[in-house]
């Protein structure tokens, strides 16, 4: 399902407070078939610079339209929606396919394994729609890779843009795992009732 943007972003999620930009791991991100190495991390920016592609896109090599986008995050996120701007004349995608935490995926995993979810794109030049997703299933998203199979009939595929929307969880991974380790009672931080004499035990 996708969602038209013909409201006042203040109101609604498509503000910049719910955007996942800076919970990308950029120095992480990576993508097969790409025309240029490295064009990939051009197309994660703010949502306000959606638009401002200064020549600057991800594009596959010539005849083979099909891309396969790796995204790192640098904590646990919750994925409410994705948008995706394509390019023109027939180089936008028209699929996307998305799995989640999932390291090392190619393309011959992504064509035999099962997505999450799958949307059929619209060439959206403008920023204007988002593609919501099944948010019960992107939960605890240590990563996400998106599967672009084909596009509208060009020789390549085009994408300038990638946004992910919604929510980081407060703590990573190991700092919870320190937490649950320091609220274990530890043995020699009490004393028990022979040492303390009494019928109570208590903590130093």
């Amino acid at each position: 399902m996708a969602c038209l943007h013909d409201h006042s972003c203040e109101d609604h999620d498509c503000s910049t407070d719910w955007s996942l930009y800076k919970h990308i791991d950029l120095s992480k991100v990576s993508a097969l078939n790409e025309a240029r190495p490295g064009s990939v991390k051009s197309v994660f920016k703010a949502w306000e610079e959606r638009l401002n592609s200064s020549g600057e896109h991800l594009e596959s090599n010539e005849g083979d339209p099909e891309l396969l986008v790796f995204i790192p995050f640098t904590s646990d996120v919750k994925i409410k929606s994705i948008s995706i701007v394509g390019g023109a004349d027939g180089t936008s995608p028209t699929k996307m396919r998305a799995f989640i935490n999932r390291d090392g995926i190619d393309f011959s995993d992504a064509q035999s394994m099962q997505a999450i979810q799958e949307w059929d794109l619209a060439e959206n030049m403008q920023g204007v729609l988002e593609y919501q997703t099944r948010y019960s299933k992107f939960q605890s998203v240590g990563n996400i890779t998106l599967h672009f199979p084909d596009n509208f009939g060009a020789d390549t595929s085009k994408i300038h843009y990638i946004g992910l929307k919604g929510e980081a969880t407060q703590l990573k991974r190991d700092v919870v795992a320190t937490i649950v380790y320091e609220v274990m009672p530890n043995p020699s931080d009490h004393k028990t009732r022979a040492e303390s004499g009494g019928g109570f035990s208590h903590v130093e």
